[in-house]
């Protein structure tokens, strides 16, 4: 088993990276924002198949926290993260502060545009634009040739696979599917801040999802008919609060308002303090 690097310095990292590089070894990046679970581990385990030497960011990234976000409370285990990295066999972990990748004159960022319009974008006004410029700042650093993220993040997968296409960053985004609880919960470092009733009603995101698939099945196919038993069944749930319901296209992401072969029905609700996101992708026979 490989010895676990961490590393702090971005231009130690980057240093590293270039030595990899000059090796023709191939980098596979995982971004993560740490206090890892099975999700972060599922990705780590596909770019240990598809990379020479892996590195894992640990890093929460202020710009794409809003002011009454949960930055101040985001969990963090960094020493349980990093063991569980190093049983895996992981090359590297980068760990920067955020005046490491920020500094005090920091004045360049990247904004998205179309793809980050919607959803997420519509409802947390530049959360997109704090990922797209942390992203491109570790593909810059660690000089990855490919960078793996789950598609619990759906639409910030298809931001950042745009990102990397219109920018001409020469890095392969590649997406995963979501890694769920036995009880249907998809994984998330916040999940641990839930309690166990809201844990409960959590549970309504999946079964809202479910219900989609069923009435599509059933041969319904008016769009706001599926919204809108899909937001009733969650808010029937205790705790709950809507952010959005929305079917919508899978590459665009815009809100359809008739049912193609392919759509994704996307949520965002807040179980007590915590906002929980799922999605799902449904394909139709034609």
């Amino acid at each position: 088993m490989n010895k676990l690097r961490q590393i702090s310095c971005p231009h130690e990292m980057r240093a590293w990276a270039e030595s990899m590089r000059s090796q023709n070894k191939r980098i596979a990046l995982v971004p993560t924002m740490g206090f890892l679970h099975e999700g972060h581990l599922s990705l780590v385990r596909e770019a240990l198949r598809l990379g020479d030497e892996v590195v894992v960011s640990i890093f929460v990234n202020p710009t794409q926290f809003g002011p009454n976000e949960d930055l101040d409370t985001y969990p963090s285990h960094l020493e349980r993260d990093l063991n569980m990295l190093r049983e895996l066999g992981v090359q590297a972990v980068f760990t920067p502060s955020t005046e490491d990748m920020y500094g005090s004159q920091f004045n360049s960022y990247v904004v998205p545009d179309a793809l980050a319009s919607t959803l997420c974008g519509a409802t947390r006004p530049g959360h997109f634009r704090g990922v797209c410029t942390v992203v491109l700042l570790l593909f810059r650093i660690t000089l990855c040739h490919i960078a793996i993220f789950g598609e619990k993040d759906y639409q910030q997968l298809q931001v950042l696979k745009q990102m990397a296409q219109d920018l001409w960053l020469d890095v392969e985004v590649r997406g995963l599917p979501i890694v769920r609880d036995p009880d249907g919960l998809a994984m998330s470092s916040r999940n641990a801040r839930l309690s166990s009733p809201e844990r409960q009603a959590g549970l309504s995101l999946h079964r809202a999802l479910d219900l989609v698939e069923t009435l599509l099945a059933e041969g319904v196919r008016e769009p706001l008919t599926l919204q809108t038993r899909a937001q009733e069944l969650i808010e029937e749930a205790p705790h709950t609060r809507v952010d959005y319901v929305q079917l919508v296209h899978p590459e665009t992401l815009e809100t359809i308002d008739q049912i193609g072969p392919t759509l994704t029905c996307a949520l965002a609700v807040f179980v007590g303090k915590t906002r929980l996101i799922d999605n799902r992708t449904y394909s139709l026979e034609s």
